[in-house]
């Protein structure tokens, strides 16, 4: 079982920036391949990034914007927001897996980004 906590979302003006934060806990933090989705308001939730060991891809319209990384020893997956849109205003999810699974088997509880035009 892993565990996921999002944090760092808030309220910024387009153009600006955010941190988000997704602290893991539960298993080998290494052996886990992670990501982020979002979902806007009456929208599906949708994929924004993810790294699986040094491989990281990321949605088209984030490419540039978006940086993920990740710290093994803080057991720890960033997603640095850059130049920030209005259409990136969403909740925020971390995701994870064992690195040869599938699909994502652990969710966060989401963070608010809120980006005023």
């Amino acid at each position: 079982q892993v565990q996921l906590a999002e944090s760092g979302g808030g309220l910024v003006q387009a153009g600006g920036s955010l941190r988000l934060t997704c602290a893991a806990s539960g298993r080998t933090f290494s052996y886990y391949k992670f990501a982020w989705f979002r979902q806007a308001p009456g929208k599906e939730r949708e994929f924004v990034a993810n790294r699986n060991g040094a491989t990281i891809d990321y949605v088209d319209s984030v490419k540039g914007r978006f940086t993920m990384s990740r710290d093994n020893t803080k057991n720890t997956v960033y997603l640095q927001m850059n130049s920030l849109k209005p259409e990136d205003t969403a909740v925020y999810y971390c995701a994870a897996a064992y690195f040869t699974r599938p699909s994502y088997d652990y969710w966060g509880q989401g963070t608010l980004v809120t980006v005023s035009s």
